[in-house]
């Protein structure tokens, strides 16, 4: 009798490190494939991203971008910058909702469809509104932030449109500085036939502007007004400097927040009207 349970006791045992192993399999094969998702999403993203950004007389365009802390994650930011048909420069950085593959091909289709509809108007607010009900037609179930400006070099002249995206942070020399708390639409993708009111400038002396998407100026230590105040004061300290370096520190910003979400900073600095306008 003492030796049948001795022989039941180590059958137990057997089964159980079978079990284990098998469990132990089954994880690391799931921990295989979301890696693979993960792979397939990061190169998808660095192919529908723009490999440079245009450098116009007058004008420097310097992006950043930061991946999500959480490593099963990659999320649909994006920016873009491109000439337009009137001699302008199309601007946009966008945050499409959820972190997979299909969030990835989501932005690439709004990233598309953006610089498609800019071939056919200029205004800001078409732009946004087409690429809304483009995006609804394709009942893809996603949507997405986004911010879209034009920029004429020339004159200074500058047309901003925001579909429930990140307000744009500026400053310059002398005029002003600060937050563009302009109004805006409801995100791309949610309701057809959507309007999307234009805010209109002219910049005439040098300066910088700012599109961040929300991993940058919102986290779990940080609320998005203490984060937009700090980059705020960032673009003013440094509105004069090299686009790059100035991406970089707003990119810190991002630090402070405690994000996990990913981040994107796009920064246009300007050098001004000819002659001052």
């Amino acid at each position: 009798m003492r030796h049948h349970r001795r022989t039941t006791h180590a059958d137990s045992a057997q089964e159980a490190l079978l079990t284990l192993g098998r469990l132990v399999d089954q994880a690391l094969e799931r921990i295989r494939i979301q890696r693979a998702r993960v792979e397939l999403a990061e190169a998808l993203q660095r192919h529908l991203l723009p490999p440079q950004l245009p450098q116009l007389p007058r004008l420097a365009i310097a992006a950043r971008y930061t991946p999500s802390r959480d490593g099963l994650d990659v999320g649909g930011d994006w920016y873009d910058a491109f000439p337009m048909t009137n001699g302008s420069v199309g601007i946009t950085i966008g945050d499409v909702q959820g972190h997979d593959v299909e969030a990835i091909a989501f932005m690439g289709q709004a990233r598309t469809g953006l610089r498609a509809l800019a071939c056919a108007t200029t205004d800001p607010g078409e732009i946004l509104s087409r690429t809304n009900d483009l995006l609804i037609s394709m009942s893809c179930g996603l949507f997405a932030t986004c911010c879209f400006l034009t920029f004429d070099p020339g004159s200074g002249a500058l047309a901003l449109s925001r579909a429930g995206h990140i307000p744009m942070v500026w400053a310059t020399a002398t005029s002003w500085s600060g937050i563009v708390l302009d109004s805006g639409g409801p995100p791309l993708g949610i309701l057809p036939g959507e309007a999307y009111p234009v805010t209109r400038r002219r910049l005439t002396e040098p300066g910088s502007l700012v599109l961040v998407t929300d991993g940058v100026v919102e986290g779990p230590s940080c609320p998005m007004e203490k984060g937009l105040d700090e980059v705020a004061r960032l673009v003013r300290d440094g509105y004069d400097g090299d686009p790059d370096r100035l991406a970089g520190e707003v990119m810190k910003v991002a630090d402070l927040t405690g994000h996990c979400d990913d981040a994107a900073v796009l920064v246009v600095r300007y050098d001004g009207t000819p002659a001052g306008g």
